[in-house]
């Protein structure tokens, strides 16, 4: 089958793999019904990452279960599926407190930017829905099983909640989904900090309130004016680099809190700086499958559209143009299918 495969920065390709098999009892093969590529798939590729050998991407995906292993007994074979990029087996005693990100058994998905999947720990990170889903939903469920689910999770830590006001830093894929997160969760004021368009357009269809424009010193003095110089409550890190999260931080009022969901590079922190911040700082690698069946029962029940995210959408063959659209922000996010 064809694979996306990493070889170096800016060197992606579609090449020729052998199909997934069964390796633990515990594995599921699934048919991918559509997979993307990841903002985080952008740091390798950038060479932000050090690549020391070809890598099979992708930690995105959905689609139908044709094999199990032994030991799986949640799933089986001809359902529809969904699963985190985080693999756990939900049972261990992080998983059950919800942080299944932080699994003993934790591993990283790999290599589901192509036709057929091998899902590890089949039990405890996929989720079932009790019949296949029409085809113009594939998009959104998608979107739950990294996305949609990372930008929740910013929210969350954030403590987002009915009548807050909650900025978010970043207006890629997941700062957007971010947006739709604290609409979701009741926030009467959403402050997206966006500087492109397009972006801008679609952070405001999925409930932003206010955009900001400025960045560094000059936006966090446009968020002070906004919240008649107090800070916002809560604030959404989704981009992981130290203006951005030097920015959140500033947003923020005292005793606010931050969800940092950007995979952090080049990032560090004053001692005695965060100490007079007073503030909450709560991030990492989203639990995802603590949210995964409620984000998709709301798209199911069509009460949220996350796959608007997708502005883009290409065949496995050309993959290429897909990680090249995105580093050069002509996508926010593109949709694979099969």
């Amino acid at each position: 089958m064809l694979a996306t495969i990493l070889h170096g920065p800016g060197d992606v390709r579609c090449e020729e793999v052998s199909e997934p098999k069964i390796l633990k009892p515990t594995d599921a093969i699934i048919k991918l019904s559509a997979s993307c590529i990841c903002g985080s798939d952008l740091w390798p590729y950038r060479g932000a990452n050090e690549v020391t050998a070809p890598l099979s991407m992708g930690h995105e995906y959905c689609g139908v279960v044709v094999e199990v292993g032994g030991a799986v007994r949640n799933v089986k074979p001809g359902q529809f599926v969904v699963g985190s990029f985080c693999l756990s087996d939900n049972t261990c005693p992080h998983c059950r407190f919800g942080f299944q990100s932080s699994c003993e058994q934790r591993e990283f998905m790999t290599g589901a930017q192509a036709p057929y999947a091998r899902v590890p720990l089949a039990d405890g990170t996929l989720v079932a829905t009790a019949d296949l889903p029409a085809d113009d939903l594939i998009p959104s469920l998608l979107a739950t099983s990294d996305v949609l689910g990372t930008g929740w999770y910013a929210a969350d830590a954030a403590g987002v909640q009915e009548g807050s006001t909650a900025v978010v830093v970043g207006d890629g894929a997941v700062g957007l989904m971010g947006v739709l997160a604290a609409r979701q969760m009741g926030a009467e004021r959403i402050i997206a900090m966006s500087r492109h368009k397009t972006r801008q357009d679609l952070a405001m269809e999925f409930g932003a309130t206010d955009i900001v424009s400025e960045r560094g010193d000059a936006g966090v003095a446009r968020i002070k004016e906004l919240t008649e110089g107090v800070g916002a409550t809560s604030v959404l890190e989704c981009v992981g680099t130290q203006e951005s999260m030097s920015q959140a931080l500033a947003c923020a009022r005292p005793g606010g809190k931050i969800g940092f969901v950007g995979v952090p590079h080049g990032v560090t922190f004053d001692g005695q700086n965060l100490f007079f911040q007073q503030k909450s700082l709560l991030g990492g690698p989203a639990p995802v499958r603590r949210f995964l069946p409620y984000l998709m029962d709301l798209v199911l029940d069509r009460a949220i559209n996350p796959g608007k995210v997708f502005d883009l959408e290409l065949p496995l063959a050309d993959v290429a143009e897909g990680y090249r659209a995105m580093d050069e922000r002509r996508a926010i996010k593109t949709l694979l299918r099969f």
